[in-house]
């Protein structure tokens, strides 16, 4: 499951752990795991945004896994919509940041491996083809927006809120709403409710995993993670891909068989 992660403040113990003061990053099962899709690359040679933003999040996971003061570390770089707003304080910093730039260093934090799994896995599988389609240039500016709109759309959400919100999940996210929109027949290998191989469209996966979204926005106590942040990456990368997409690729895999 993609997830972006408020944090919880440091003086709180965590539901994982006495010793952990984030929440867990995967309270709930996908009901599909993507592993592979069939859809070669077109128009670039190697994904290289790909390859590096998944580089950049593991390195600054393992870095952060190391460190001494992780929590109050990974604070300072947190969005805290009561900070960005200026409604209130968060939990103690241990290094200065601009609240504003913390809408971009917040998607390369993660709070456990699952969390960091999950949302690496996605881009992995999605974020090649979508890369393709836009070339390297503007699927980097793609990815980042779609990230600082869902970091802006859950500090909306909560705008005096000091829980500071972690994770790569609102950029995937858009990640995905780009993928279903331009390549939404193309097969994916699944690992169905976490047992089951299977090849089904892209739409069926990654509908299924848009309308959960949307499901548990309506359930705001289903555990702590920010539903809303994903909703705004969607919303993000559905408005942007017409706009970032080479223009001679087609949206909806226009022109080509139901089934490939």
């Amino acid at each position: 499951m993609l997830l972006d992660q408020p944090a919880a403040p440091v003086a709180l113990k965590s539901i994982t752990g006495p010793t952990s003061p984030f929440p867990t990053a995967n309270r709930f099962a996908p009901v599909f795991v993507p592993l592979q899709d069939d859809n070669p690359l077109k128009y670039v040679h190697r994904q290289y945004v790909t390859f590096t933003l998944i580089g950049l999040n593991v390195a600054i996971f393992l870095a952060t896994m190391a460190e001494g003061g992780r929590e109050a570390l990974m604070a300072s770089f947190a969005v805290v919509p009561g900070e960005l707003f200026g409604f209130g304080y968060g939990p103690v910093q241990s290094v200065g940041f601009s609240e504003n730039l913390t809408l971009i260093s917040y998607m390369f934090f993660h709070g456990d491996p699952l969390h960091l799994a999950g949302n690496m896995l996605f881009l992995w599988v999605f974020g090649d083809n979508v890369e393709d389609a836009m070339g390297h240039i503007r699927f980097i500016a793609f990815y980042l927006l779609c990230g600082i709109f869902a970091g802006l759309t859950h500090a909306w959400i909560t705008p005096d809120s000091e829980v500071p919100l972690i994770g790569a999940s609102g950029a995937v996210a858009g990640v995905i709403a780009a993928y279903l929109m331009l390549h939404p027949r193309v097969r994916v290998w699944v690992l169905a409710f976490k047992v089951l191989p299977l090849r089904v469209s892209a739409a069926v996966v990654l509908g299924i995993w848009i309308i959960t979204q949307i499901v548990m926005v309506l359930v705001p106590s289903m555990g702590p993670v920010a539903w809303w942040a994903h909703i705004g990456g969607l919303v993000a990368g559905a408005v942007l891909v017409p706009f970032f997409k080479r223009p001679d690729v087609p949206l909806f895999d226009r022109g080509l068989p139901a089934a490939r």
